[in-house]
């Protein structure tokens, strides 16, 4: 019983997830409901207008040191120099823990994605070195083991791609600098 009451709770949980968008939009919908009810005055207007705008811009202000900090960290300087500027951008700037775990979880995947798309590209190198062909489809062999064997150009061009998988996995493991 206890599961399923847990299941019930997940659920809406997640429809809350799906409707918290629509809720933001309902919600600034009565506020303009209020607006155009109440009799303010300027000043009042005023202060609210200024209110709302400086949450906006914290808004827009959090993205954009975002993209700063990405810019210092790839630009060609000294180590010192980077610390620096990162230092200064970090202290003007507010980033909390959402926006950084973000930006770990798009780095993550984009290394796995690479990581898998390496390791395919080696186990079809490997698959195309060790599976029969028809001869049909073999190209010359460009050394002869025996009568009946040697290395070919479709052994040459398998090997060819396992490198660059081998690679593109290295790669994926470590940041080379340019």
């Amino acid at each position: 019983m206890s599961d399923e009451k847990n299941i019930s709770e997940q659920f809406k949980a997640f429809k809350d997830l799906e409707n918290k968008d629509l809720s933001l939009e309902t919600k600034l919908d009565e506020l303009i409901l209020l607006l155009e009810k109440n009799e303010l005055d300027t000043d009042s207007i005023k202060k609210m207008q200024q209110k709302f705008n400086r949450v906006v811009d914290k808004k827009i202000a959090q993205k954009n040191a975002i993209s700063e900090i990405k810019d210092v960290s790839m630009k060609n300087l000294d180590n010192l120099e980077k610390l620096n500027q990162l230092e200064i951008l970090l202290n003007n700037n507010h980033i909390d823990s959402k926006q950084a775990s973000k930006i770990k979880i798009e780095v993550g995947l984009l290394r796995l994605v690479k990581m898998l798309i390496g390791f395919l590209m080696i186990t079809l190198g490997f698959a195309m070195i060790i599976l029969p062909t028809p001869h049909s489809f073999e190209m010359f062999t460009i050394f002869w083991f025996n009568p009946d064997d040697g290395v070919t150009l479709m052994d040459l061009i398998s090997l060819l791609i396992i490198a660059t998988g081998v690679y593109i996995v290295i790669k994926s493991f470590f940041k080379f600098n340019k």
